[in-house]
């Protein structure tokens, strides 16, 4: 896991209240939502997470579709940040 790829899945954690941090079996390709997830989060943690990424990096995550590739893995959000961000 890179630096922005750690950032955002403790940014995730705190956000979700993820009890014990990031999992050790997350990866960058770890599923961020579902019940694939290290992280046990579902749709409701989702709009919470795309509230936080929008304002911590000033990137505008849009659609029901574009949404859901960008939120696929840790890997696909972390590229949409790197991508797209403005702070």
């Amino acid at each position: 896991m890179d630096e922005l790829e750690r950032e955002i899945a403790e940014l995730i954690c705190e956000v979700c209240r993820i009890k014990g941090g990031v999992p050790d079996d997350m990866t960058p390709d770890s599923y961020l939502i579902g019940p694939e997830s290290p992280l046990g989060t579902d749709s409701l943690d989702a709009v919470e997470i795309v509230f936080n990424i929008q304002n911590r990096y000033g990137v505008r995550i849009g659609n029901d579709d574009n949404s859901r590739r960008i939120l696929s893995t840790l890997r696909t959000l972390a590229d949409f940040v790197r991508e797209n961000r403005t702070t």
